[in-house]
């Protein structure tokens, strides 16, 4: 009776607790293309804005809220993947728990 097969799971989880502390300090690496398309948009529209001398409030605006829809993309994908590992490893506690209970003592 050993453990449940949690490796991948594992590895997954840690992958994106990286992935969220790196969006946390502003790295652009795992961002996918839809965010890092609206980041460098933001970034560019908010230049822009300055070197003409306007206000970049929008453009700013515009690049949290990108930044926010990737942390909040990656906190949910933590929260499925813990749910997921701890699904497993209640399906291996249900049937260690069968297997032991359909003993002939």
């Amino acid at each position: 009776m050993g453990k449940p097969d949690t490796r991948r799971l594992d590895k997954d989880i840690e992958r994106t607790n990286r992935k969220l502390e790196a969006v946390r300090n502003r790295e652009t690496w795992p961002l996918d293309g839809r965010e890092r398309r609206a980041v460098l948009s933001a970034l560019a529209s908010g230049s822009y804005r300055i070197v003409r001398g306007n206000s970049p409030a929008r453009a700013e605006q515009r690049l949290d809220t990108a930044w926010q829809s990737a942390e909040t993309r990656l906190i949910t994908e933590l929260a499925a993947l813990r749910s997921e590992r701890l699904r497993v490893v209640r399906e291996a506690a249900a049937e260690r728990a069968a297997k032991k209970s359909s003993g002939w003592w």
